[in-house]
């Protein structure tokens, strides 16, 4: 089938069946498609939209291009969880090595920061010797010992992701739902899962800012799981403010490790343990939500979980006594405070404003493949509902001689507001979508 008759049938609305989606994925991957006519049917899609239907197409189509993890232990359910992207949100470097304390396999392909949200495989990296590229048999031989592994995306797995985002990014397509869709799921089901979460984040901080919007793309990535057998919940969670304290690569692995001790800040605590629970649940650890809970508390209060993650960082290359001593992981230089312009109570503090101070002091990257600073970040010293006296540090920017100072200065003082009255604290996790349940 020729190219141009599928753009032209999805630019004038119609929708493309599995045949022609697996045509469109093929011809990316071997090249017979060139860029031009890539880009031309993702701006179709992002355009036209894609059915449910087509999207769980595509997402086949995407699977197929590469291989599957092998996975060699079926004596414990598999099991992950994936955040859609956020401030501050180091979740997934306590999720892993909880729940794999809790009794699950957690394969957990990870991603790079982008724009204003930050990335787990950045992150992790801030360790010293830290190895995120790990191929399929070194993959399963750090699940064998520690349980969980936290890895990025191969040439062999889903690549056809690896190519369609690259246009996606160059081409104002990377906000499409059904393309976002495919691409998260295309990774997840690769991992050969018995169950998966998916944190979705909303609000100012993340890429869907309304209830609405991360719902509709819930729903989505909840039924292409549900079709493919894995069992699949999204769980909202707000992203106005950033979560925790810390925004940027090794000061968020400092607090990742602090949450693991007892001693982190309580909504990473609190959304690890609920993001960690619905996994337990799901691969059929727990019978219900209170005693997977439990479970996970126990994890955390014995020092289980740390122990994973101690052993997970060891097994992928890294240096432990960066996890033991986190004044060991690399540091910034130079501190600037944004201070308090009036007395007050902080009304709100901006996530996305404070993940773009973030990336302009370089722990970030507007574009795929760009360098980032491990050492550089911003510290949120002043969270919504504070009280503060003018003058008073609302945060404090981690920075390397300077650079991307002024713009992150100006960045991080917008994102604060000072009123006269407390704010409504809002709940951190927002709802849940779950799959509907099988037809009798």
């Amino acid at each position: 089938m020729q190219a141009v008759d599928l753009i032209r049938k999805k630019r004038d609305g119609g929708a493309l069946d599995a045949a022609e989606l697996r045509a469109f994925v093929d011809g990316a991957c071997d090249g017979t498609w060139p860029d031009y006519q890539v880009a031309a049917l993702l701006m179709a899609i992002a355009i036209r939209g894609m059915t449910t239907d087509e999207t769980a197409a595509l997402t086949e189509a995407m699977v197929s291009s590469g291989t599957r993890l092998a996975r060699r232990d079926r004596s414990r359910p598999r099991a992950d969880k994936h955040s859609t992207g956020g401030v501050g949100d180091k979740t997934s470097l306590v999720v892993a090595p909880l729940a794999a304390a809790c009794g699950l396999v957690v394969p957990m392909m990870s991603g790079r920061a982008l724009v204003h949200t930050g990335g787990t495989l950045d992150k992790l990296e801030a360790i010293p010797g830290f190895r995120t590229a790990l191929d399929p048999e070194a993959c399963e031989r750090v699940l064998a010992e520690a349980g969980c592994a936290i890895f990025g995306q191969t040439d062999t797995i889903a690549p056809a992701d690896r190519r369609l985002y690259a246009l996606r990014d160059v081409t104002a397509t990377v906000d499409s739902v059904p393309l976002i869709a495919a691409s998260i799921m295309s990774k997840k089901l690769a991992e050969d899962l018995d169950a998966l979460v998916l944190d979705v984040k909303v609000g100012r901080g993340a890429f869907m800012k309304t209830e609405r919007e991360a719902r509709a793309l819930a729903a989505l990535l909840v039924d292409i799981g549900a079709r493919h057998g894995v069992g699949t919940t999204a769980v909202l969670s707000a992203m106005d403010a950033p979560l925790g304290r810390a925004v940027g690569n090794a000061l968020e692995v400092a607090e990742g490790i602090e949450a693991l001790q007892g001693r982190g800040p309580a909504d990473v605590e609190r959304l690890a343990v609920e993001l960690t629970a619905e996994m337990i649940v799901l691969a059929g650890v727990e019978p219900g939500h209170d005693a997977a809970v439990r479970r996970a508390r126990r994890a955390l209060e014995t020092g289980a979980a740390f122990e994973r993650f101690r052993t997970m960082v060891a097994a992928q290359g890294g240096d432990v006594r960066a996890v033991d001593d986190p004044s060991r992981l690399p540091s910034a230089p130079g501190r600037d405070p944004i201070a308090a312009a009036r007395a007050g109570v902080v009304a709100r503090v901006d996530a996305e404003a404070i993940g773009r101070a973030s990336m302009a002091l370089g722990a970030g990257r507007s574009q795929a493949g760009q360098a980032i600073d491990p050492a550089v970040g911003v510290r949120v010293l002043a969270r919504p509902g504070a009280t503060v006296e003018r003058g008073q540090p609302l945060a404090e920017l981690h920075h390397r001689d300077g650079v991307g100072l002024d713009t992150a200065r100006a960045l991080a003082a917008s994102a604060f507001v000072i009123g006269d009255q407390a704010p409504d604290p809002g709940a951190l996790v927002l709802g849940h979508v779950r799959a509907a349940p099988a037809a009798s």
